[in-house]
């Protein structure tokens, strides 16, 4: 079994596992960085949203052997104490309601500000498209992203 050498939340992590083990997977099961959240293992629902090199990417679709050179951050690793413009916003919106989506959500939502600070109703439904939430907060999540976009 080889050993991958990656960079998840500004940390080195040596992790032996399969090449085609997907990212997800290495986060929850070898990492212990359960925040990242299994949806439909098919990259279409978005709860397994991390950060590669600061762009959001679905983490049951990629397999580890693609991910070592790389930077990881997850929710985890979004903010130290849960301060982050969009953490702060989803919280002063009160967004979730089952909560499960949520941490995909908040990441798509990050990398969206990070690369577009202003974003149009038309660039927040682009970069959250796909990001599915069965409890349709999609309405206090589009509000959050604006206030965030202004912290």
């Amino acid at each position: 079994m080889p050993t991958y050498n990656l960079k998840i939340n500004g940390k080195s992590h040596s992790i032996k596992a399969d090449s085609d083990t997907p990212l997800l997977w290495i986060l929850r099961d070898h990492v212990n960085l359960v925040g990242t959240k299994f949806g439909c293992g098919i990259a279409q629902c978005g709860a397994c949203t991390v950060h590669l090199n600061g762009n959001a990417a679905r983490s049951c679709s990629i397999p580890i052997a693609n991910a070592q050179d790389l930077n990881i951050t997850t929710i985890e690793g979004l903010s130290d104490d849960g301060t982050h413009p969009v953490q702060e916003a989803w919280k002063y919106i009160d967004v979730p309601q089952c909560g499960y989506c949520q941490s995909g959500q908040i990441m798509s939502a990050a990398a969206l500000l990070k690369n577009n600070p202003s974003p149009t109703d038309e660039d927040i439904d682009t970069a959250m498209k796909g990001n599915i939430c069965r409890c349709g907060t999609y309405v206090r999540i589009k509000e959050a992203i604006k206030i965030a976009s202004t912290l």
